[in-house]
């Protein structure tokens, strides 16, 4: 259970970095990628740089804390704030009628709650 925890940590953590380049390239760049990158014009460029900014937090609060053994239990509150960002996406996705696109927000969704349950339950760094 713990191997598998910590290879969804670092799996969300390795999408969450990869989706802060959206704090570095302009919106219009993104948009021109394909229809499910499009809700970046919907966000102002500094709406963008702040998303970036939580997900590049979040990718540091998933790993950091557990392998420094610094204060572990900020991993599954994380992984919760996480899952919140996700839901956001979702419903951000519902709202603009991309039902076609919102399956992997809700398969991270669903890997950050496995990674919050699993650290504030039955693998927890704390206990």
């Amino acid at each position: 259970m713990n191997l598998a925890l910590w290879l969804v940590t670092g799996l969300l953590a390795a999408v969450l970095l990869v989706s802060t380049t959206k704090m570095f390239v302009p919106r219009e760049r993104i948009a021109s990628v394909g229809h499910a990158a499009e809700w970046v014009l919907d966000f102002s460029p500094g709406a963008l740089r702040a998303i970036g900014a939580l997900e590049l937090l979040a990718a540091v609060g998933l790993i950091l804390p557990a392998v420094t053994d610094v204060a572990p239990v900020l991993v599954p509150v994380t992984a919760t704030c996480v899952a919140f960002l996700f839901a956001g996406a979702a419903t951000m996705r519902l709202r603009r009628g991309e039902r076609a696109t919102i399956v992997p927000d809700l398969v991270y969704l669903a890997l950050a709650v496995f990674v919050a349950w699993g650290r504030f339950g039955p693998e927890s760094f704390t206990g």
